[in-house]
């Protein structure tokens, strides 16, 4: 499993890759929020289109580490390929009111560095939390802007049992000794989704997880967080998205689902195909929620999806 990734990068028809560039935008109300640009590495041909800038956007308590195979791949075949971290996570800034942690303002945040960056035309590469932002930017951004997205595990309807597992463990266990203790927890919670995975992938999603911080290894979110899904039970009524989907029916959709996911069902697929004339289901075999998008058969889907932008 580990090795996937290099072999894809070797095997991409490439130029050297650019350093990659962090930046910082301040927020609306002052936050500084930070970033990371992997600049395109070659350029196009004169007579041909540039390959689309790419905004990827992570999950919920996750950060733009997250997305360093992708961006690299993409980048190396000629795509501009900008991750951000929201605010309380990553490098960002935390905020003092957790009630700020919520979709609503995040996409405000969102704007302010699309429009920092001079984004004229983007992809969006959602993972979880950051596919819900792509279905509302899609009231926002007309298709001449965003002109493609890619779904990776989520939808427009979201299993509350999936929800439940994560509010149960999001804000805890934040310290730890040693990034092997997080992987040791992170193939107990989640080793029945990722079948698959060696002791050497989960030490790798843990490296992407947390960081070293004054003598102890940090989980690299605010606890607080948590707070967003503390009120949540089974009453709970589950938001209608679909009108969301259907407004990005008018741009080129591709939907990546793990295998295992608990989070976004074959069913909800099934409808998402049907009910979207330019969608495309990749199935991730062997992971669960959500894809790790490290493997060298799911850079070759998305990259071949881009071309068609």
């Amino acid at each position: 499993m580990a090795s996937a990734p290099q072999e894809a990068l070797v095997n991409a028809d490439t130029a050297p890759a650019p350093p990659v560039v962090e930046f910082t935008w301040q927020s609306p109300d002052g936050l500084t929020l930070s970033g990371r640009e992997w600049p395109a590495a070659k350029a196009a041909p004169k007579s041909a289109t540039p390959p689309v800038p790419v905004l990827c956007l992570p999950g919920l308590s996750r950060n733009t580490r997250d997305f360093n195979e992708i961006a690299h791949f993409l980048q190396c075949c000629g795509h501009r390929v900008i991750a951000l971290d929201y605010r309380g996570r990553g490098k960002s800034d935390w905020d003092p009111d957790w009630r700020n942690y919520a979709l609503t303002v995040e996409d405000k945040d969102i704007d302010a560095a699309i429009a920092k960056l001079n984004l004229d035309r983007f992809a969006v590469l959602g993972t979880s939390r950051g596919g819900l932002h792509a279905l509302a930017m899609g009231l926002r951004y007309p298709a001449s802007r965003m002109a493609a997205v890619i779904l990776n595990d989520i939808g427009p309807h979201i299993e509350m049992r999936a929800i439940h597992r994560i509010a149960a463990t999001l804000g805890h266990h934040m310290k730890n000794d040693s990034h092997e203790e997080i992987a040791a927890k992170l193939e107990h919670t989640l080793g029945y989704q990722f079948p698959g995975f060696v002791k050497a992938d989960w030490l790798r999603l843990a490296h992407q997880l947390a960081s070293e911080r004054d003598g102890h290894v940090v989980m690299d979110y605010d606890p607080a967080l948590a707070h967003q899904l503390a009120s949540l039970d089974d009453s709970t009524p589950t938001p209608d998205l679909w009108p969301l989907y259907e407004k990005l029916s008018d741009r080129p959709v591709l939907v990546l689902r793990g295998e295992h996911s608990d989070l976004l069902s074959p069913d909800t697929c099934r409808r998402m195909m049907e009910s979207h004339p330019n969608a495309a289901l990749k199935t991730v075999p062997g992971q669960g929620h959500a894809p790790v998008l490290w493997d060298g058969e799911t850079h070759k889907t998305i990259s071949e999806f881009l071309k068609t932008v």
